[in-house]
C-alpha cells in the first residue's frame, strides 16, 4: 500500500490499484443508483410539480454523495468522476496508468448504476434517455459547476480542511443543482450513466458530448485557478513561502 500524494492531503493509506478500481466503480455506480433512482421516484411521487421533483431529486444525491465519500475516501480518494482524476493527473498525485484506469472505472460503474436503477424501479432495464438538453446556458452551467466543484474539493484540502470534503461536495452539488440551469452534473461518468434511463434525471444522447466538453472546460479552468490562487506546499526541508 502507498501513502496519497501531497495534493490529496489526506494522509490515509492507499491500497493496490485492483481494490481502488472496484472501489471506483462500485461507488460510482450507487451514486448513479442515488441519481437516477431518486429521479425515477420523484417522478411519481410528484408526476405534475417539477420542482419538487427537483428537490427530491437533489436531496437524494447530496445526501448519497456525502456518505460514498466518507465511505470509500480511504481506499480510492472517492473520485467517482473522471474530471477530479484527470485534474488529479495534473498536479501529479496520480499515475497517467491509475488515471486511465480509474477513468474506465468510473465510466463503466456510472452506467451500471443507471442500469441498476431502472431496473430497481421495473422499468426497461436498458433504454436510452429522450430529455434533450442543448443550449449555450446549459454548457455554460456544466462549465461553471465543474470548475465550482474542483474548486471546492482542492481548496478544502489545500487550506487544511481535508475532512471537510465530503460535505461540501455534497453541499455545492445538492445547492447547484437548484441554480444551475443544467442542475449541475460535472461529471462525465455520471452524464454518460443518465444517457441510459428515461426518467427525470436522464440525459439524451445526443446531447451528453456537449456536456462532456464544458465539464472538461470548468476542469482545465479550475487546474489554472488553483494553480494560481493557493500556493504549492513546501517540499520537504524547504523553508516555507514568504
Amino acid at each position: 500500500m502507498l501513502r496519497d500524494g501531497p495534493e490529496t492531503g489526506t494522509g490515509t493509506l492507499r491500497i493496490d490499484l485492483g481494490r481502488r478500481l472496484v472501489a471506483e466503480t462500485v461507488g460510482t455506480a450507487l451514486l448513479l443508483i442515488a441519481v437516477v433512482g431518486s429521479g425515477i421516484m420523484a417522478g411519481r411521487l410528484s408526476p405534475a410539480d417539477v420542482g419538487i421533483q427537483l428537490l427530491e431529486n437533489a436531496a437524494a444525491t447530496a445526501a448519497a454523495l456525502i456518505g460514498l465519500i466518507l465511505a470509500f475516501a480511504s481506499v480510492s480518494g472517492a473520485h467517482f468522476n473522471p474530471i477530479v482524476t484527470l485534474v488529479d493527473r495534473l498536479f501529479g498525485t496520480i499515475s497517467t496508468r491509475d488515471a486511465a484506469a480509474y477513468v474506465a472505472a468510473q465510466v463503466t460503474g456510472g452506467c451500471i448504476g443507471a442500469v441498476v436503477a431502472n431496473a430497481m424501479f421495473s422499468r426497461p432495464t436498458f433504454e436510452l434517455a429522450g430529455h434533450v438538453r442543448s443550449s449555450g446556458a446549459l454548457w455554460l452551467s456544466e462549465a461553471i459547476a465543474t470548475f465550482a466543484l474542483l474548486l471546492i474539493i482542492h481548496g478544502c484540502v489545500r487550506t487544511g480542511g481535508a475532512s471537510s470534503v465530503p460535505y461540501a461536495v455534497g453541499l455545492w452539488i445538492g445547492g447547484a443543482y437548484w441554480f444551475t440551469s443544467s442542475t449541475s452534473v460535472a461529471n462525465p461518468a455520471a452524464t454518460i450513466g443518465r444517457m441510459f434511463s428515461n426518467s427525470f434525471a436522464g440525459i439524451a444522447p445526443r446531447s451528453a458530448p456537449m456536456f462532456v466538453a464544458m465539464q472538461l472546460v470548468g476542469g482545465a479552468a479550475a487546474f489554472a485557478f488553483v494553480r494560481y490562487i493557493y500556493p504549492a506546499p513546501p517540499q520537504p526541508g524547504e523553508p516555507p513561502r514568504g
